[in-house]
């Protein structure tokens, strides 16, 4: 059975590898492991051990922090029903968005407020 903390690091991990365009292929070859085994981490069927999970940091250059971010001291995470970054059209716009210089970013920022108070 799936714990939810692995469920959560799991879906950290695939979250970091979209935003900086990594497949599961090239993750598991930094790491020095099967791409299923990637698999079984980001859907949380299989735990990441703690110095697997030091890899992974390294790998997509992030502290170990980073799976745990959004879990309470004391609490364990449910999961999150409609979770933005579970789609990976709105993690491709996200990854776009933050490619412009700063200047576009801001032209784009206003232009989807205004699209959205119209709709």
């Amino acid at each position: 059975m799936k714990h939810n903390v692995d469920v959560h690091v799991g879906k950290r991990i695939r979250h970091r590898r979209w935003m900086i365009g990594m497949t599961q292929q090239q993750l598991a070859e930094k790491v020095g492991i099967k791409f299923q085994q990637i698999q079984k981490y980001e859907t949380g069927m299989n735990r990441v051990s703690a110095s697997r999970l030091w890899d992974i940091a390294q790998a997509v250059d992030v502290p170990i922090s980073f799976f745990f971010d959004g879990i309470e001291e004391g609490q364990i995470p449910t999961p999150v029903e409609g979770d933005i970054l579970a789609d990976k059209e709105a993690l491709q716009l996200v990854r776009a968005y933050y490619a412009m210089p700063e200047a576009q970013r801001r032209q784009i920022f206003e232009l989807a407020r205004v699209l959205s108070d119209a709709a």
